[in-house]
């Protein structure tokens, strides 16, 4: 079983409450250079901060203690400047960094290894009851800025790029950009050779630089294959002899 399908179904005893709030702050070092020790993480992170509070009120949620897991929730965006609802299904190993104007709706369902910078949005687009919310499978990459809107899934792997705006289903281990979001690249290398998350978001690809670049190529084969082609007729021309010279010039 997935773990996004986990992240749905799990009990608020189902898993170790203090080993999932340990694995989002070790998790951190991994995924922030500016990160130095675990004390300076769990003290000072606000998006650290964010998920410890969320995971206390979707317990209380799960518990049918409504009232007071919003009252923790109000709290926690009050502290941290990120607003997740706790009904919201987080999975484990979720960082959001820098913190700031992060939502996550009610019915979104985050899966394990996500990385949330500021600004995201994971909202709604229909006022209808039920699933309504973005699903966020393992493994996802969301740049700043960006918003996930209506019950669509983005696939396992998958990096959307600053300021996109996603209203479709994006598949697993693909980069979108762009308003709205446009599919740049189908495939990415999603860890380094140390195992470590590819958080290099700024480096989204440019289909027109690379359109340019085939562009470039082609011209550069095309021009040494005329010269090539110059050089065969050259050789295979036939050579004037000394009489066929002098005949010419006696005729001019």
């Amino acid at each position: 079983m997935s773990s996004v399908v986990m992240a749905t179904t799990a009990t608020p005893g189902a898993r170790s409450l203090w080993r999932t709030i340990r694995q989002d702050v070790t998790c951190v070092h991994q995924r922030d250079p500016a990160a130095r020790n675990t004390f300076e993480v769990a003290l000072l992170y606000p998006g650290v901060h964010a998920i410890i509070w969320h995971r206390l009120a979707h317990r209380l949620w799960n518990a049918n203690s409504k009232f007071l897991a919003r009252s923790v929730s109000f709290l926690a965006r009050f502290l941290t400047n990120v607003d997740i609802h706790p009904g919201a299904a987080i999975g484990e190993r979720f960082f959001i960094d820098h913190g700031a104007g992060v939502v996550i709706g009610e019915t979104a369902v985050v899966g394990d290894d996500v990385t949330l910078y500021h600004g995201v949005t994971l909202g709604g687009s229909s006022w209808s009851p039920g699933k309504r919310h973005p699903t966020v499978e393992d493994g996802v990459l969301i740049g700043a800025g960006a918003k996930i809107l209506g019950n669509i899934t983005i696939g396992r792997n998958a990096r959307i790029g600053a300021n996109s705006v996603i209203i479709e289903d994006v598949a697993p281990e693909a980069t979108i950009v762009g308003i709205p979001g446009r599919l740049v690249r189908k495939a990415r290398r999603g860890s380094g050779p140390d195992g470590r998350i590819d958080l290099e978001h700024h480096l989204i690809p440019d289909p027109v630089a690379d359109a340019m670049a085939i562009l470039i190529d082609r011209i550069g084969f095309l021009e040494a294959r005329l010269r090539h082609l110059q050089q065969r007729v050259g050789a295979n021309a036939p050579r004037k002899t000394h009489r066929h010279m002098q005949h010419e010039e006696e005729v001019l």
